[in-house]
Order: C-alpha cells, then sequence, then structure tokens
C-alpha cells in the first residue's frame, strides 16, 4: 500500500474486515437474518393498555451528527417540592428481534456492534437499527422508558420502568447542542423549531451538572482521555481528529448512569438476576500512587476511588493541557470493565470508575447484546413472568459478552492503527515527544502527541512504565498489521 494511495478508505475497509474475521465476528449477515429481515412488515406499536403512550412530552435525541441507531430519548420535569423527574426511553429492540431468531443469533455472537474507521459493522441489520427500531425524529416508537426521581440533595430516591410509546420530536447533535449550552453557538435549528424545547434542554443540562457534581463528590473519576477519529477527504484519509468532551455528551452519559442505575435497582427489587456492568479496584494502584507523587500528590496505600479523583480534579486545575496524557496512563493502570451476572442475594462489586453499585447496561439495545439481555430481564421483571435465560446461560453470556467487546475494541484499535501508520509512512526518522502508555511482558507502548499515534517502542524499554516522558525516534510502519515502530532517541 503506497503512501500516495488514492483508496485509503477501501484499503482500511479490507483491513477492518480482515480483522473482523480474524476475531471471529460475522463480519456480514447470514441469508437466514435477510429473509428474517425482509419478512418484517414495520415498526412494532402495540395498542396495548399496560403500555403508557407518552407521545405528547418533549422527547428529543442527543447523539453524533451522523448517528442513525438512536437507542434513546431524554426528558425531564419539576416536581412539587424541588425535586425532578427524569425520564430515559429506550428502545424496545426486543419488540422485533425476538430470542431465538436468525437475528438474534448473530446479535448473540457478536454482542456488539463495532465502529472502525472506515466501515461500521453493526450488530442489528441497517433496516432495523437506523430505521424500524431506531427512535428516529418524527416516528412513534415502543419503548422502555427509565423513570428516575431525585430528590433534593440530588440522590435517587425512586426509580420505575415501564412500557411506553414515544415520539422523537427532535434528532438533535453534540456539537451544536454543546456549543449552545456553553453560549458558544446559537440555538440549533431543530431546537427553536420546536416550542418550548429549549427550556427543556436548559433543564436537562442543569440536572445533569447537578448529578455528575454528586457522583465526582462520590469519588466517580475525571477522565479525559485522547481518541483520534481518522478524517477522510472523500477516500483519501487526511488527518486524525480529536473528539472533545463536551456539555451534551456529559448530559446523555449522566442520564444514561442514572438510568442503568435505576434498571439494575428494579431487577434487584423483582428478585429478578441483571447483567452488571463492573470495574473492579485497579490491582495496580501502586504504580497509580507513584504517579500521584511524581506529581506532588498523595494517594492512600489501599484503592480509593474518592481520593483518586480528588487528585486528578486538582491535576485537570494545576495543568489542563497534560490532564489527558494523565488521564490515559490512569485508565490503563485501572483496567477494563467486565460483565458479571448478579443472582437475588447476591453483592455486586460495583463499578470503581463510576462510583456506583447497582450498574447495568440498558440504555443501548440497538448496537450492545448486554443491554437487549438486559430489556428482556426487564420485561419479564414487569410481566412477573419467568426470566428468558436460565443461570448458566447467563454466566456464560456474561462472559462472551466481555470477551467479544475485548475483541471490538482490538479490532477498532488495529484500523485506527492502520491509518495512523498511512499517515505517518512518509516521516520515518523523525522523532517525536511522548508518553508511555503499556508496560509489561509483551512490550512496552508510547503514544506520540501530534499526531496523536500510539506505537510500541523496541529499543530503549529499560526502566519505563506507565505515565513516563520519553523522546522516540519513528523507526517503521506496516500499515496492513497497524503496526507503528519507534526507539527511544536523544533530546531534540
Amino acid at each position: 500500500m503506497g503512501r500516495n494511495s488514492r483508496h485509503h478508505r477501501a484499503d482500511l475497509k479490507a483491513i477492518a474486515h480482515r480483522a473482523m474475521v480474524d476475531r471471529g465476528f460475522l463480519a456480514d449477515f447470514s441469508k437466514d437474518v435477510i429473509t428474517e429481515v425482509n419478512q418484517i412488515q414495520g415498526a412494532q406499536v402495540e395498542r396495548d393498555p399496560r403500555v403508557r403512550d407518552l407521545r405528547n412530552l418533549l422527547w428529543a435525541s442527543i447523539d453524533n451528527d451522523d448517528s442513525l441507531d438512536l437507542d434513546q430519548l431524554t426528558f425531564a420535569e419539576p416536581l412539587p417540592g424541588g425535586s425532578v423527574r427524569i425520564r430515559v426511553a429506550v428502545a424496545d429492540v426486543d419488540a422485533t428481534v425476538r430470542k431465538g431468531t436468525a437475528i438474534d443469533g448473530h446479535a448473540r455472537h457478536n454482542t456488539t456492534s463495532v465502529y472502525t474507521a472506515a466501515e461500521i459493522f453493526s450488530m442489528l441489520p441497517e433496516r432495523l437499527s437506523t430505521d424500524l427500531t431506531s427512535l428516529g425524529e418524527g416516528e412513534d416508537r415502543l419503548a422502555i422508558v427509565m423513570e428516575i426521581v431525585i430528590d433534593e440533595g440530588e440522590a435517587i430516591s425512586r426509580s420505575d420502568v415501564y412500557r411506553a410509546v414515544v415520539h422523537n420530536h427532535a434528532k438533535l447533535a453534540y456539537p451544536s447542542v454543546s456549543a449552545w449550552l456553553e453560549e458558544e453557538g446559537p440555538v440549533p435549528e431543530r431546537v427553536a423549531a420546536v416550542p418550548g424545547l429549549d427550556g427543556q434542554i436548559r433543564f436537562q443540562d442543569r440536572i445533569a451538572q447537578a448529578l455528575k457534581n454528586l457522583r465526582h463528590q462520590c469519588g466517580a473519576l475525571n477522565l479525559q482521555t485522547i481518541e483520534a477519529k481518522p478524517i477522510f477527504d472523500g477516500n483519501r484519509l487526511t488527518g486524525l481528529k480529536v473528539e472533545p468532551i463536551n456539555r451534551a455528551r456529559e448530559l446523555i452519559e449522566n442520564f444514561m448512569i442514572a438510568a442503568n442505575e435505576g434498571a439494575a435497582r428494579f431487577l434487584e427489587l423483582r428478585n429478578v438476576p441483571s447483567l452488571r456492568r463492573v470495574l473492579r479496584s485497579p490491582s495496580r494502584w501502586q504504580r497509580i500512587t507513584e504517579l500521584a507523587a511524581g506529581l506532588g500528590g498523595r494517594l492512600p496505600p489501599e484503592p480509593d476511588s474518592g481520593a483518586l479523583e480528588a487528585f486528578l480534579s486538582e491535576q485537570k486545575r494545576l495543568a489542563p493541557l497534560r490532564f489527558p496524557d494523565l488521564s490515559l496512563s490512569v485508565v490503563k493502570l485501572i483496567g477494563s470493565g467486565e460483565y458479571l451476572v448478579e443472582f437475588p442475594g447476591d453483592t455486586p462489586p460495583g463499578h470503581f470508575g463510576l462510583a456506583v453499585k447497582d450498574y447495568t447496561h440498558s440504555t443501548a439495545p440497538n448496537r450492545r447484546f448486554p443491554d437487549l439481555i438486559t430489556q428482556r430481564l426487564l420485561k419479564a421483571a414487569m410481566a412477573g413472568s419467568p426470566v428468558p435465560y436460565s443461570h448458566d446461560e447467563l454466566i456464560d453470556l456474561a462472559q462472551h459478552c466481555t470477551e467479544k467487546e475485548d475483541d471490538a475494541n482490538k479490532v477498532e484499535r488495529l484500523v485506527r492503527k492502520s491509518a495512523a501508520a498511512l499517515l505517518l509512512e512518509s516521516r520515518i526518522g523523525q522523532r517525536f515527544d511522548a508518553i508511555v502508555t503499556g508496560a509489561s511482558d509483551k512490550g512496552t507502548w508510547v503514544r506520540i502527541f501530534e499526531p496523536p499515534v500510539e506505537g510500541k517502542l523496541l529499543h530503549g524499554v529499560e526502566g519505563l512504565d506507565v505515565g513516563d516522558r520519553v523522546h522516540v525516534e519513528l523507526t517503521g510502519t506496516d500499515v496492513e498489521r497497524g503496526f507503528i515502530d519507534f526507539v527511544r532517541s536523544g533530546k531534540r
């Protein structure tokens, strides 16, 4: 693949497809799946007295500019006495994708949509995820609604889950909503077009910021890592762009965390098992304390999310430009999350990074199979019907979903690295400032700052650990395998 290739997107698509197959994913839908999809007449909208009609509420979606698989809508309102009620409507995917069908089998095998730089490998066929099971603008759709009441102290006082028909009054996008909320841009056209929606979104934003502040007081980690997305001009790769954290993303993130807590509590109160998302206390806590000490901070000898959050907040205030690199080091040292089943009577390990004990994934059933499992468990709990999965089946699915999420991350990372290798292949011999992002028996990894690209350090690794700063020289790239190789160099 030469550096003058005019078909970078096609090259990366081929790499992505091979990576999917190599990691055991079904990269294409089978004939049985396609046949089932073609037999679906249209979106499911039941007229059942148990299904509430909430189409009149000012529901709206906020997502990426190009997102069509809209999983959730949000709405909030004040209650007497100073408390507030938030509602998160999640697409009722199970109404269309029944357990045991070929469509369900494909989703169960892959467990997640895989978002690569060149192509999206959707967990569900596009006709479903972007249309029939998507909460599209102007459409009436079946949903599972998580309703959470937050008291004056900004704590969740009660929650409920029920079925409803909802209507998306406006498809909004993170960049424009965030610019408006931060007073750096005008009211988005779609917000202005719906009477009362501007006040609704501003009210949601105030609630979300209060929830965020409360979570951080309880020890939720304030992390800000750099993830660069490849930018194309037509089919040609031209650069890498970092997606910033913004106010609109925080709004959705905090509403989703509340909804996931509410779903977990709903199942627990009804003695129904749940598929929990957990992040255990970090095993490499000592290295985190060493990083903190190197920056003048002091952390206790045992893992403490509250103490770590206080240190991170102080570092973000003191050195905002350096903070993403510190965040990346902490993320690597904390490790990745996993899925575990909580059966009635169990004590969940909780989520170290979010500072919550009761947490399940429930808000993205179009693109995550654990959320579809949770949806089926919620519907069983609502109806008082038997749990749709056996004890052993749930345990096997939890492990399978964890493994496939890890595989999906590896596929996405490979394609990002292949894109980065394409950008860097003409810069062999150049030197860069870098930070160590990984150090183990498998090798030492560094990330350079501009462009924000990670590669392997082949020589000069002695004594290095995650978070150390180094100077490196680019010695080689392999676009096909996503390899970017550096050696340690002297100061430029």
